[in-house]
């Protein structure tokens, strides 16, 4: 059997490993550079592979293909494929039929990042044998074929999502949905709902789903989908269909277990990030981890890079990047965890936003706003109308100097864009980086 692999990064080069250890013809294609990394670790293992393009006759002649969740469905390769019936999956989902682990699953439009490796330091903490894979840590497959693990917590994207069919997470957990990457949905906010509710999939009585209760969409797409699977709502105020609340100035929950947290005792801060440790503690309850290692897991985690990364303070001006805010979501989150006048700092790749949610907030926290884009004109038609002081830049160093002339002392400047980077920079994660060293050369 002949696999095709597209996309030569961190999820392909660990399943085209997998692949050709279990016995698979592997062929490996990038229409873009691959890195030096992955090129040596393709040789190192014989792997057949190009780079800054796609020959038909070694893909369309695959029984399977493997595709990176950042290829999207219209582009010409994959529409000739699903053409041709080929059948087109995740790297997750090829990875999941050779372990017999045990699966924690995050997804959400927003915090999946800061829960998936909050529960992991749990887990680690706990002593269990588990590996972090998904968006974040090393590829699953690549786990898989080297050493595997008796668990994995792993953090799903809607694209992930959408091209996994047999897997199933033991543990699933759905913090939230969002509009976000509308612009690979059609513009159809119930296709991007439909992605997101996938991880859901494949669940039975043994299983457990753990959600936000008052999420505009879950609980009624629940409704439509009847899963057999426990079902561990958690919410901001206490309800008697709760399994896990905010009560006072403590976290909360039920069940599983009877546990309550003081919120002084946990590291993150932000209402949202409450959130993410009640999704934390009740994962991490259903994997059997005891209160004592959740108590210390919770208060010992200090966060993700590039999300409400506390950078530095210079001039008595603190700065905060939070590069990972790439939808409005996000950013509501962020300006609502900030306690001082704030320097805002948005732009990039528009994927359809609706600024419209953040104009409370900005009137009440921002004392100015920074655009950062290649083209700002959406942001001026936006933002430009609430009164602010606002600066038009379209690179890290100037806007930057426009954060500084426009902040005072006990000011912060935040990070937050909204928005994809790759109008301007490789990444979010270059982006932030950007952000902080210019931040700390002040």
């Amino acid at each position: 059997m002949r696999i095709a692999i597209l996309g030569a990064a961190e999820s392909g080069v660990g399943a085209a490993i997998l692949a050709q250890k279990k016995g698979f013809e592997v062929f490996v294609s990038d229409m873009g550079t691959i890195k030096p990394r992955y090129r040596d670790m393709l040789d190192a293992h014989h792997i057949p592979w190009e780079e800054g393009k796609h020959t038909e006759s070694f893909i369309l002649n695959a029984d399977e293909v493997i595709k990176s969740p950042g290829i999207p469905d219209k582009a010409p390769m994959i529409q000739k494929i699903l053409h041709q019936g080929t059948p087109i999956i995740s790297e997750i989902e090829f990875a999941g039929r050779y372990t017999n682990a045990r699966k924690i699953c995050i997804t959400g439009s927003n915090g999946k990042t800061t829960t998936t490796s909050l529960i992991y330091h749990i887990m680690k903490k706990s002593g269990a044998d588990v590996g972090l894979a998904g968006n974040i840590g090393h590829s699953m497959a690549l786990q898989v074929a080297e050493g595997d693990h008796e668990w994995y917590v792993i953090e799903l994207s809607s694209f992930q999502l959408d091209n996994m069919y047999e897997f199933k997470a033991d543990i699933a957990v759905l913090l939230n949905i969002t509009p976000d990457h509308l612009d690979r949905y059609n513009f159809e906010m119930q296709n991007y709902v439909n992605s997101k509710m996938r991880i859901l999939q494949n669940q039975g009585a043994e299983d457990a789903f753990i959600y936000w209760d008052k999420d505009e969409y879950i609980p009624t797409e629940l409704q439509k989908r009847a899963p057999e699977s426990k079902l561990l709502a958690f919410g901001d105020e206490k309800t008697s269909s709760l399994a896990a609340f905010l009560e006072g100035e403590s976290l909360v929950t039920v069940e599983p277990q009877k546990i309550s947290v003081p919120v002084k005792d946990v590291c993150i801060t932000g209402r949202h990030n409450m959130r993410n440790a009640m999704a934390a503690i009740l994962a991490s309850q259903c994997a059997g981890v005891e209160e004592n290692v959740i108590r210390e897991g919770l208060r010992t985690f200090t966060g993700v890079e590039h999300r409400l990364e506390k950078v530095c303070t210079k001039n008595g001006v603190e700065y905060i990047n939070d590069s990972k805010a790439t939808n409005v979501d996000a950013c509501y989150y962020a300006l609502d965890a900030m306690t001082k006048p704030t320097v805002l700092i948005v732009g990039g790749l528009d994927k359809g936003n609706d600024y419209s949610v953040l104009f409370p907030l900005i009137r009440q926290k921002c004392r100015a706003i920074v655009y950062l884009g290649a083209d700002n004109a959406k942001l001026h038609a936006n933002f430009d109308s609430l009164g602010l002081p606002i600066a038009d830049t379209h690179g890290m160093k100037d806007c930057m100097a426009a954060c500084k002339e426009l902040a005072q002392a006990g000011d912060v400047i935040l990070l937050s864009p909204c928005c994809a980077s790759f109008d301007l920079f490789k990444n979010m994660e270059d982006r932030g980086e950007q952000f902080k060293e210019i931040a700390r050369s002040f």
